[in-house]
């Protein structure tokens, strides 16, 4: 174009304008709220603080729970290669534990170096929305809480029943692993309780125990000495012994003796009868839910009975109360109420039944804790918008402290749920609650900024 034309075009455009200048358009917010060059950006980075994290988490409790009781099991002379085995089978429970909370701190540690190194604050000058940082963090969040959940469902159950029959096979072989001194060990019919423990030697040992004809006795020893019978069990070599036996029935009818000596034998299904069955724990949460519904329906049958006798008695209080003293059930009147009253607490007692109330509250914390790793996130990225500075050493801290803070409601709640029959559902959720709502409100408010 030669300079004429030039000209020409330059003098139309100044005619034409209006003297309004126009900005160029922003950036569409909507349209570019997501890049995948930074969502894999910060997935990378979240993933490698989860590791480091659930490295730091899994250390505390491996060294918490299996190595001081590995410790414990070699000082017994038990071979080392089964030591490494119930390690082995411990783990699920070590990670299922860990990996919420190490999601809290590795979000958190991310979020907050981000924060405090003014790359959120670029992001945000790029036309960029907040839910760059969110949509990783959920993501990442949502894939720990399934893997957490399927090692909490299948390899926890899983491990803790190979756990169990491994240390029964050590408990067999090695049986002084059961002599604690000045401690109480129930088996199926016997409670033993022991003083002070030597080597195999225990000193001033009690025996409770009911025998096959129903007679109860009670067996005091001034010193007994522990033996393995192979595959019949154990043995008690017991001195200076007193031996008081009574039938269950008639209480005041007993016999008691006195022996120098007396050998006590523990058969080899009692001596592991309590690591045999299979609890809540150790069931998958298919299995579990089955469980709950057979107890539910059990306990709703023994209810609708002693209701039928609870109406029983309240009709026959009624009309001994309606006839007055001219009938005769007039004064049968006060052994009706007491009946009743008994009545009564029998049904409130069947109601809260502790064994059904434990599976439940199992069934709620097999999804709880999980699925905790997925509400961590929002508090986390609420807590890591508002840092200004240090981010992964604050993430580190307040991840710290937020742990231990869910970690103290959890129990409280597991603790309350089984003693004062609470939901059994709040109980194990609601620090799941609780950290959801203070994240939502955090991020609002860091948004509303």
């Amino acid at each position: 174009m030669d300079r004429t034309g030039w000209e020409s075009r330059v003098e139309e455009a100044a005619l034409s304008w209006d003297g309004k200048f126009t900005a160029p358009a922003a950036p569409s917010s909507v349209g570019r709220a997501i890049s995948w060059t930074l969502f894999r950006y910060l997935v990378k980075d979240i993933l490698f603080s989860f590791s480091v994290a659930l490295l730091f988490f899994f250390f505390v409790f491996f060294v918490n729970h299996l190595l001081l009781m590995a410790q414990e099991i070699l000082t017994k002379q038990v071979p080392l290669y089964q030591v490494a085995l119930l390690v082995l089978f411990g783990l699920p429970s070590v990670v299922a534990i860990s990996a919420p909370f190490a999601s809290l701190m590795g979000t958190l540690m991310t979020v907050g170096r981000l924060s405090s190194a003014n790359e959120i604050l670029v992001m945000l000058a790029s036309g960029l929305s907040y839910r760059v940082v969110f949509i990783p963090a959920i993501a990442v969040g949502f894939f720990i809480s399934i893997l957490s959940f399927l090692a909490n469902d299948i390899l926890l159950p899983a491990g803790t029943i190979q756990f169990a029959r491994l240390y029964r096979r050590i408990l067999v072989s090695t049986p002084a692993l059961e002599l604690q001194p000045n401690s109480v060990k129930r088996f199926r019919d016997t409670v033993v309780v022991m003083g002070p423990v030597n080597g195999r030697e225990i000193d001033n040992i009690l025996i409770l125990d009911r025998t096959g004809d129903g007679q109860r006795r009670v067996i005091m020893a001034q010193s007994a000495e522990l033996r393995d019978a192979g595959r019949d069990g154990l043995s008690l070599d017991l001195s200076n012994v007193f031996v008081k036996s009574s039938r269950e029935i008639v209480r005041n009818d007993y016999d008691y003796a006195f022996s120098s000596f007396l050998r006590y034998w523990v058969p080899q299904e009692d001596f592991i009868q309590a690591l045999t069955a299979i609890g809540p724990r150790e069931m998958s949460s298919v299995d579990l839910r089955r469980e709950i519904v057979v107890r539910t329906q059990d306990q709703q049958q023994r209810i609708d009975g002693r209701n039928t006798r609870v109406l029983a008695q309240a009709l026959n209080l009624e009309n001994s109360l309606r006839m007055g003293s001219q009938d005769a059930s007039w004064n049968r009147r006060e052994s009706y109420s007491n009946v009743f009253a008994r009545e009564y607490q029998a049904v409130a007692a069947m109601r809260a039944e502790r064994g059904l109330l434990i599976h439940r509250l199992e069934f709620y914390k097999k999804f709880s804790i999980p699925f905790g790793a997925l509400t961590f996130v929002f508090l986390a990225v609420g807590l890591g918008l508002l840092a200004k500075k240090s981010g992964l050493a604050v993430g580190f801290v307040f991840g710290l402290v937020i742990s231990f803070i869910y970690w103290a409601l959890l129990l409280a709640g597991q603790t309350v749920g089984i003693g004062f029959g609470h939901s059994p559902f709040w109980s194990m959720w609601l620090p799941n609650i609780l950290a959801l709502s203070i994240g939502l409100v955090l991020c609002l408010v860091r948004i509303r900024r």
